[in-house]
C-alpha cells in the first residue's frame, strides 16, 4: 500500500503529501471539505459580527455623555411634544402601506416565475399559476377601488 510519495492522491493515505498514516475514505474527504467550507463561512461571520460589537463598544466608550434637561425631552420631527402620547392616525395610510406591500410582494414573485416561464416544459403550467396569482392581487385592488381607499380624500 506504500507508494511514491503523491501516488494515491488522497489526503491521509500513506505516500500522499502531508498525509497522517490514517487510512480515509471517500465520504470522509468530501465531508472534511464540506465543514471545512463552511468553516469558513462562519469565520466570516464571527469577524462581521466582532467588528460590529467592537464598533459600537468604540462609540459607547469614546462618545461625550453629557445629560441635560433638554436632551432628555421627548422629541418628535422638531416640534415639542403637546399634549397626550396617544393620538389617532388616520386608517387610510396603513391601507396604502398594505397595498404596498401587497405589490412590493407581487414583484418578488414576478422574477422568479418569468425565470421558470422560460425553462422548456413549464410555459403552459406557470403561465396558468401566474395568471391565477394576478387574479388574486386584482380581486384585492378591485376590493380597495370599491370601498374608496385609492381616492385621496
Amino acid at each position: 500500500m506504500t507508494g511514491a510519495p503523491g501516488a494515491s492522491g488522497v489526503p491521509g493515505v500513506p505516500g500522499a503529501p502531508g498525509g497522517s498514516g490514517v487510512p480515509v475514505d471517500g465520504a470522509t474527504a468530501l465531508a472534511s471539505e464540506y465543514f471545512q467550507n463552511y468553516s469558513v463561512i462562519g469565520l466570516l461571520a464571527l469577524v462581521g459580527v466582532l467588528f460590529v460589537a467592537v464598533a459600537f463598544g468604540a462609540g459607547r466608550l469614546l462618545r461625550p455623555v453629557v445629560p441635560t434637561p433638554e436632551k432628555l425631552l421627548t422629541y418628535e420631527c422638531g416640534v415639542d411634544p403637546v399634549g397626550e402620547g396617544w393620538a389617532h392616525t388616520q386608517v387610510r395610510y396603513y391601507v396604502y402601506a398594505f397595498l404596498y406591500v401587497i405589490f412590493a410582494v407581487d414583484s418578488i414573485f414576478l422574477f422568479p416565475w418569468a425565470t421558470v416561464f422560460a425553462a422548456p416544459g413549464y410555459g403552459a403550467t406557470t403561465l396558468i399559476e401566474m395568471f391565477i396569482f394576478l387574479g388574486f392581487l386584482a380581486v384585492g385592488l378591485l376590493y380597495a377601488w370599491k370601498k374608496g381607499v385609492l381616492a385621496w380624500a
